[in-house]
């Protein structure tokens, strides 16, 4: 009897040391740096800084190179944000948030072909991922800049199908159907533009300009 005592009082004993274990471990996890809640509240710096700390101990950390790259982005730093993508990019060769990021600093830096190539290669990844309706836009952008009208209304059509209340991509998308001459439909996009953002005056003056070439003469 004496021995089954003792046994419960270990077993009692470890099983306050592991709730405390946990606890510490919680509180740990909690007080911790996180790096891409600063991000999300647009901390950029803070979330850089914290990034480098975790590069410093962990190079391989491919979390930390997205979201210092993230970061980087959001402030215009795009060839510092090109040196972690590529290292990103040698840790997770598929990984489809380091391809997106390097479709958007090509793109940044207006090197269209090879920003094309990441998006066309990011699609195929990740064809629901997380950023495709921003890369469908970027996209359309892209085309828009090589005169490819049509090949932009494709891809700005898709991207207002992920986001429909983005008045400002809706706009653009209007403004790729006028320059390929598609009026009507170039009106309507204006229109529902217009009806997300009655302020927004590149639709206002688009939507003008194609009632005008609309008008007969």
């Amino acid at each position: 009897m004496k021995h089954f005592k003792i046994l419960k009082y270990y077993a009692a004993l470890v099983f306050l040391l592991a709730i405390n274990l946990a606890a510490i471990q919680n509180l740990a996890a909690q007080t911790r740096p996180d790096a891409l809640a600063e991000y999300r509240n647009n901390n950029f710096e803070q979330a850089i800084t914290i990034c480098k700390n975790e590069l410093a101990s962990n190079p391989n950390n491919i979390e930390s190179h997205v979201v210092i790259c993230w970061s980087l982005i959001s402030l215009g730093r795009y060839s510092e944000a090109l040196t972690y993508a590529q290292a990103g990019l040698n840790i997770s060769r598929y990984d489809p948030r380091i391809i997106e990021i390097l479709g958007e600093i090509n793109y940044y830096q207006s090197r269209n072909r090879e920003a094309l190539q990441f998006f066309r290669e990011y699609i195929n990844l990740a064809p629901e991922g997380q950023r495709i309706d921003r890369v469908y836009y970027l996209l359309g952008e892209i085309y828009i800049r090589l005169g490819s009208y049509m090949h932009a209304d494709i891809a700005l059509t898709t991207a207002v199908h992920w986001v429909p209340g983005n008045a400002e991509w809706w706009t653009r998308l209007a403004y790729a159907r006028e320059n390929a001459n598609d009026l009507s439909e170039a009106a309507a996009a204006y229109n529902k533009a217009l009806s997300l953002n009655s302020q927004l005056a590149d639709a206002r003056r688009g939507l003008d300009r194609v009632r005008a070439a609309m008008t007969p003469r």
